[in-house]
């Protein structure tokens, strides 16, 4: 059924004269174009999903892989996000002084879809909550954002488009990476006229080079990830590579990641590189709250909902370095890292080492948040969106 809808959603937009830029200039499709393109979607989700000679499903690491598909949507500073396209994966065409490239006016969102157990479709987790999310951060970067119905959508399309590419069971996931950016020309320091939506997916394993094994980090106290007022609890695409010199500092002495202060006390625990932190004391998990400098994950939120319901009694305050140095346990959670046990974090020289295996309260919410996410017991919750 979806594909059906992906085919006709193609047929009508292409047949409406949808303009791409051919090297410079606009041209419209033609009829021969549109049944080509439509030809190029059915025999990719003809292909058997369950098999492709061109991956090696067991060494798949958290690597750009070129998939088939990619979708776009444009729209104007004043208008709506309306109509968009499914198109081959491939570059796309900015204008030297469009928003992004100048000012750094954009967002990205990351989420991923699963295969179901027992040949049951492809699952997706909670993307309504990344649609909110990119909602949100537009507002604060002065651009318009599609409806939570049009992303919902624009993600679907893309999933189904680049079926193949999505794992088997077990062997990882599909990483859907929606971004929305100031594509229009601008030269002053303003919003762009224009905007563009856009979603490609790519398949993947686990994130940190040590694979499902806990991870090392070290404490950053000179560099900082956010500070009050800035952009640190929206996910803009400027607020990453700041952290990439500190990041690649510390993977040069053998840790996994760095772990930021807050840049005002410099003395309480924030974020990692591209994940939130949890520690437990006693059976009480506690996480840092998001007070405007940290990112509100959605694996973070997911956690601390399913700890809950489990028995756990959760906090969300200011965690400090002392509260760090007494704790049994760390992990950090994220779309990418999902649940990753931490076994040391060093600060000012002293190496701190947690509780790690199988008896841990991360290992524990590990297998019950992949088992959501994969199908393998019953979404109570409701987290799960089901594409066939």
């Amino acid at each position: 059924m979806m594909l059906r809808k992906v085919l006709s959603f193609v047929d009508s937009q292409l047949l409406n004269g949808l303009k791409l830029q051919l090297g410079g200039s606009s041209s419209y499709l033609t009829s021969k174009s549109v049944s080509s393109l439509q030809e190029d979607v059915r025999l990719d989700s003809d292909r058997s999903d369950e098999e492709n000679g061109e991956m090696d499903w067991d060494n798949l690491g958290f690597a750009l892989t070129q998939t088939d598909y990619m979708y776009e949507m444009k729209c104007s500073q004043d208008d709506n996000f309306t109509h968009g396209k499914l198109s081959r994966y491939g570059n796309i065409e900015l204008s030297p002084s469009s928003g992004v490239l100048n000012y750094g006016q954009g967002l990205f969102e990351g989420l991923k879809a699963y295969r179901g157990a027992k040949g049951s479709g492809f699952l997706l987790f909670r993307p309504e909550e990344n649609a909110k999310r990119m909602q949100i951060g537009a507002e604060r970067m002065c651009m318009p954002a599609p409806s939570v119905d049009q992303f919902l959508d624009a993600v679907k399309q893309t999933v189904l488009a680049n079926k193949r590419w999505i794992p088997p069971p077990g062997k990882g996931s599909l990483y859907v990476r929606p971004l929305l950016m100031g594509s229009g020309a601008i030269l002053g320091l303003a919003p762009a006229p224009e905007y563009m939506f856009l979603v490609y997916a790519a398949p993947v394993g686990t994130y940190f080079k040590e694979g499902m094994a806990p991870i090392n980090l070290l404490i950053e106290d000179e560099t900082h990830r956010a500070c009050p007022g800035g952009t640190g609890d929206v996910k803009a695409i400027a607020n990453y590579a700041p952290v990439l010199k500190a990041q690649m500092r510390a993977k040069s002495k053998g840790f996994s990641d760095v772990l930021y202060l807050d840049s005002v006390n410099k003395r309480y625990l924030e974020e990692a590189s591209s994940c939130n932190l949890f520690i437990v004391k006693d059976g009480v998990i506690s996480t840092p709250g998001t007070n405007g400098t940290i990112l509100p994950g959605i694996t973070r939120k997911s956690i601390v909902e399913l700890a809950q319901n489990i028995g756990y009694q959760v906090s969300e305050r200011l965690v400090s370095i002392d509260d760090l140095k007494e704790a049994d346990e760390v992990f950090c959670t994220g779309t990418a890292v999902v649940v990753s046990p931490v076994s040391s974090i060093t600060y000012q020289g002293h190496r701190y080492r947690y509780r790690i295996g199988e008896q841990t309260v991360s290992k524990k919410l590990y297998t019950a948040l992949t088992s959501i996410q994969m199908g393998l017991v019953e979404d109570k919750n409701g987290w799960t969106v089901k594409i066939d």
